[in-house]
C-alpha cells in the first residue's frame, strides 16, 4: 500500500496529484493547483466527474460551452464557505486565475445525466458537530442528499486548535448498506497559522493498518480503509477538504465500538 501521506511537490503549479492508480485504489482523485494571476488550468473529465473547489482566491471559470464568470473570493480557507463548480463526465473545463488562486480538483467515476453547476457559499448551511473539545464546523459542498452527482461527496471542516475531528473514530470501508457504506477518502490539510502541525491516525480493528501521521500545512492524507481521527494542536486551527467516493453515493459510517461512550458523555 502506498504511503498514506502525500507532501506537496512545490509551491507553484500542480503541487498535489492523487489518482486511483498512484493511490492504489478505485474511485477518488485529487489535484491541487497553486496559480498566479493570469494563469489558466484546464481539463477534460472523460469518464469521471469533477468538483472544483476555490480553496483561496478568485478565478474565471467555464465548463463545456457555459461561462460561469468569476468564482471564489476568500483569501484564506478559514474565512467562510468556498465557491465550487461541479462538472459532469464527458465535459471540458477551464479556470483562469484573477488573484493568487489555490484550486482543488476533486474527481470520481461519473455517470447519469448531471449538469454543470456553480455551488456558491451558503448553498448548504454550516453545521456544528460535536461538543466540548470535539466541536468542529462543517461546510458541505456536495453532500449525499443534493442529487447533483453520480459518486462525488465533497465537504470542508474547520477544527479549532485543541479539538479533535472525525472523532469518535469512525470508518466506512464495508459495502454493507444499510449498515455501512464503502467510501475511499482524501484529506487536504491546512493549518492556521501555517507553521503549525496536527495529527491523524488511520487504523483498522485488527491493526493490519495502523499509521499515525504528523500533518503539516498542505499535506494530503489517504484513507483507503479504517478509522481516521484527527487532532488539532493548541493554538493552531485545522482545515481539511474531504473527497469521498465509492460504489454508492451514500455516507453511512460505523463508529469504533469501544469509543461510542463519548457520544453520550
Amino acid at each position: 500500500m502506498p504511503n498514506l501521506k502525500v507532501k506537496p511537490s512545490g509551491t507553484h503549479g500542480r503541487v498535489t496529484h492523487v489518482t486511483p492508480e498512484n493511490a492504489g485504489w478505485t474511485y477518488v482523485g485529487f489535484d491541487l493547483h497553486r496559480m498566479k494571476p493570469g494563469e489558466t488550468v484546464s481539463g477534460e473529465t472523460g469518464d469521471r466527474e469533477v468538483c472544483l473547489v476555490w480553496v483561496t482566491g478568485k478565478g474565471k471559470a467555464s465548463a463545456g460551452t457555459k461561462d460561469f464568470g468569476t468564482l471564489g473570493g476568500r483569501m484564506n480557507p478559514f474565512e467562510g464557505a468556498p465557491h465550487a463548480l461541479y462538472i459532469p463526465m464527458e465535459s471540458t473545463w477551464s479556470v483562469t486565475a484573477e488573484t493568487d488562486l489555490e484550486l482543488a480538483v476533486c474527481s470520481a467515476p461519473g455517470g447519469g445525466t448531471y449538469q454543470a453547476k456553480a455551488i456558491p457559499p451558503g448553498t448548504h448551511p454550516q453545521v456544528t458537530r460535536g461538543k466540548g473539545t470535539n466541536v468542529r464546523y462543517v461546510n458541505n459542498i456536495m453532500p449525499e442528499d443534493d442529487s447533483s452527482a453520480h459518486s462525488l461527496l465533497v465537504v470542508e471542516v474547520i477544527t479549532p486548535g485543541g479539538h479533535t475531528s472525525s472523532y469518535p473514530p469512525h470508518k466506512h470501508d464495508q459495502d454493507d448498506l444499510p449498515n455501512e457504506s464503502f467510501l475511499e477518502e482524501t484529506y487536504y490539510h491546512r493549518l492556521n497559522p501555517p507553521q503549525g502541525f496536527a495529527f491523524q491516525r488511520v487504523y483498522t480493528d485488527d491493526r493490519s493498518l495502523d499509521e499515525a501521521m504528523a500533518i503539516e500545512d498542505g499535506d494530503v492524507t489517504l484513507v483507503p480503509k479504517g478509522y481516521h481521527p484527527c487532532a488539532a494542536c493548541h493554538g493552531y486551527d485545522l482545515y481539511y477538504l474531504n473527497v469521498m467516493a465509492g460504489p454508492q453515493r451514500i455516507w453511512k459510517f460505523h463508529n469504533a465500538v469501544e469509543h461510542e461512550w463519548l457520544l453520550k458523555a
